[in-house]
């Protein structure tokens, strides 16, 4: 038996949503309670697309559930862990929607805000991303390293990125289709969605705590993230070793020229090893520190050259019905340019 919120399956997607899992076993029912009303809501077709990045509790049991049961429903499960940047990409590939809607899945992204996105896109928004204004249920700590992360982004890369904004966002066909154009492999979304352009605007919420769960961007993870998104979008950590070894570099010739000096004028150069020792040191440590800033860059153009797939799907779960049913609907047009072609020829 097919209700009529199944049957809506059946039909292309007007709207598609991306969530990402990594072991979320404990929120998964409320966030699919929470999905399913919002799906039931939406003014036209819509899907829901999760993607497992390879977790390691019962959530790709649960989901497989899911997408058996409703047709709305879908899953992609990668064959390992390849980092949630990676798994939203592998969604967005996925979707069929004219809007996609990214959103984390430990309920930080209410779903209940998607319909505020809907409303700015059918003004004629291509990207519409959702500011937080308050975050509940974070320590100090955590709250003063997410403005600092924010603030060294602006500061540090070419594109202008939106503070106190992560991933949720909706974006229009047109964004996402310049978005499929992007290979890079080191990927840091929000930063290649500010690098496009097109006309984006805001929709500000209130974030609230985890709903269950851990947390799955610690601290170093988020600086892993922040490093990803200078190093992509910015060569002003090479700016920085450039101009660094130049200082250092007429700091040895003062220092160079102060030594003759003493030898030349005075009892000699003061004798000692301490302040031999801390300049080697500290020559040393700035080679290394330069040195390892050159590396990231040539890390990321190996990472590049290799030419791997970005991610390997293992399986798919509700994209069968889905497919089938778009063929059905194109198969009218595909039997007209058929036979006008016998016509022409």
């Amino acid at each position: 038996m097919i209700n009529a919120s199944s049957a809506a399956g059946n039909k292309a997607p007007v709207y598609s949503l991306v969530i990402p899992i990594f072991n979320e076993e404990a929120v998964l029912p409320l966030l699919v309670r929470r999905i399913t009303a919002l799906l039931d809501k939406l003014d036209a077709g819509a899907e829901a697309i999760f993607v497992d990045d390879g977790s390691r509790d019962t959530s790709v049991i649960f989901l497989r559930g899911m997408a058996t049961s409703d047709p709305r429903f879908r899953l992609i499960e990668l064959s390992r862990n390849f980092g949630h940047q990676i798994a939203i990409t592998a969604g967005m590939d996925a979707a069929a929607g004219d809007a996609v809607i990214v959103m984390d899945a430990d309920l930080q992204d209410p779903p209940e805000v998607v319909l505020d996105l809907i409303a700015k896109w059918k003004e004629g928004y291509e990207i519409v991303y959702a500011r937080r204004t308050k975050r509940e249920g974070e320590t100090l700590f955590k709250r003063a390293s997410a403005s600092l992360f924010y603030r060294a982004l602006e500061q540090m890369t070419s594109v202008t990125i939106p503070r106190d904004v992560g991933d949720f966002r909706l974006v229009g066909r047109k964004a996402l289709d310049t978005f499929k154009q992007m290979p890079e492999r080191d990927r840091f979304v929000r930063g290649m969605f500010g690098w496009m352009g097109f006309k984006q605007t805001a929709v500000l919420f209130e974030r609230p705590e985890r709903a269950a769960g851990e947390t799955k961007y610690p601290f170093w993870k988020m600086v892993r993230l922040a490093v990803h998104g200078v190093i992509s979008f910015s060569d002003k950590p090479l700016r920085l070793a450039l101009w660094a070894g130049l200082a250092i570099s007429g700091f040895a010739a003062l220092l160079g020229v102060y030594a003759l000096f003493s030898w030349m004028f005075t009892s000699g150069v003061v004798h000692g090893w301490t302040s031999t020792v801390v300049i080697i040191s500290f020559l040393s440590g700035i080679n290394l520190f330069m040195t390892g800033i050159i590396g990231l860059y040539v890390g990321g153009i190996h990472a590049e050259v290799k030419r791997r797939p970005l991610y390997v799907v293992d399986r798919l779960t509700g994209f069968e019905e889905a497919v089938a049913a778009m063929r059905n609907a194109e198969a009218p047009k595909d039997r007209m340019l058929a036979a006008r072609e016998r016509r022409l020829g």
